[in-house]
């Protein structure tokens, strides 16, 4: 498993972004998903 270390800044900007009960690995999945749904969208419309 990947480990990563965050500065205080990051980790508080995360558990800003938190549900409740929701677990960083949660919250980075999500945000990576929306990431690459993002990317793929931009990719996407360059086609045009």
């Amino acid at each position: 498993m990947v480990q990563i270390d965050l500065d205080e800044e990051t980790v508080t900007r995360l558990d800003d972004l938190r549900e409740t009960d929701e677990t960083y690995d949660e919250i980075v999945t999500e945000l990576l998903n929306i990431y690459e749904v993002e990317e793929l969208t931009l990719f996407r419309s360059g086609d045009g």
